[in-house]
């Protein structure tokens, strides 16, 4: 496991410090505990390769890191929670396909590596809930019964909540959960690996993973300091592996309709530059696991905060 105190011999200057400063406190212990996670994850060298065995589903990554692809800058959500857990493993008690994650962050006009880059994942559970926001249900996007006949009256005062699908802007915590939520840093080969679930479905999004990529800042003892986000994306899931998810419990007792890939309304369809993952997985038995990657193509001089 990677040490946490992760060496600052590449510190921003103190002016671009002073642009943002955000703090990540890492709760309890920082030391990750591996969880029952299949076998589909008993390596874990950091590397992305494709589950293997018959039937395995696995994309071609030939081009995926070309440096001048420049990875699609996407809305943040209203759920994001300015990370308070630093680790890799962010699974807690939540039900699910295991999924591993490994992304690698570039400088989209160098293509070198960003070493020791904070990365930022979160994103819904089976069931489409939120960590931090288990109040608002499944991702903002109503549930209920659905109204009966046309509206009457005079709509009075402003509306209030996000819409549905999650979208407008931050809303405030309402709970103390962070499951399914995580920050970690990148190694010296720009990678950084998270251990989580298949991510679920709400109202009017298709499957999503949220991430943030920030740079110039400090790793401390408690933490990660200052620096600026250079980057605010989502994460895609082809149709054919959230079809075969949605097969198997606890996705299949999500009973909310589905928003394709084709269909959202974020989703940029521009491929891999929008986020759409690498996926391995066993097409006949994905319950067992699935591994998902990404080259980020960045611009470590931006600000991009979604």
């Amino acid at each position: 496991m990677t040490d946490t105190h992760t060496p600052t011999d590449a510190q921003a200057p103190e002016e671009r410090r002073k642009v943002a400063r955000r703090t990540v406190l890492a709760a309890g212990s920082v030391a990750v505990t591996a969880v029952g996670v299949g076998s589909a994850f008993a390596a874990t060298d950091g590397t992305a390769a494709a589950a293997t065995g018959a039937g395995s589903e696995a994309s071609p990554s030939a081009s995926e890191g070309a440096c001048y692809r420049l990875t699609s800058e996407l809305v943040e959500g209203p759920y994001y929670i300015d990370a308070d857990k630093l680790r890799q493993d962010v699974t807690e008690d939540q039900e699910g396909i295991p999924l591993h994650l490994t992304l690698k962050v570039i400088d989209a006009e160098t293509c070198r590596p960003l070493r020791n880059a904070a990365v930022d994942i979160w994103h819904c559970n089976a069931s489409g809930v939120y960590s931090g926001y288990q109040a608002v249900g499944s991702g903002g996007g109503g549930g209920g019964t659905p109204p009966t006949g046309a509206p009457t009256g005079a709509p009075t005062g402003s509306p209030t909540g996000p819409p549905p699908g999650g979208g407008g802007g931050h809303q405030e915590p309402t709970d103390d959960t962070r499951y399914l939520r995580g920050t970690w840093h990148t190694d010296r080969h720009g990678q950084v690996a998270f251990r989580t679930v298949f991510p679920g479905w709400y109202q009017g999004r298709c499957v999503h993973i949220h991430v943030k990529v920030h740079v110039d800042g400090e790793w401390t003892d408690v933490g990660y300091e200052g620096g600026h986000t250079c980057h605010t994306g989502q994460l895609f899931f082809d149709e054919k592996s959230v079809l075969l998810s949605a097969a198997v419990e606890p996705y299949a007792s999500n009973t909310t309709t589905r928003t394709t890939l084709d269909e959202d309304t974020i989703y940029p369809d521009n491929g891999h530059a929008g986020g759409l993952l690498y996926l391995g997985y066993d097409r006949h038995h994905i319950a067992r696991g699935v591994r998902a990657h990404l080259t980020l193509g960045v611009e470590p001089d931006e600000t991009n905060n979604g």
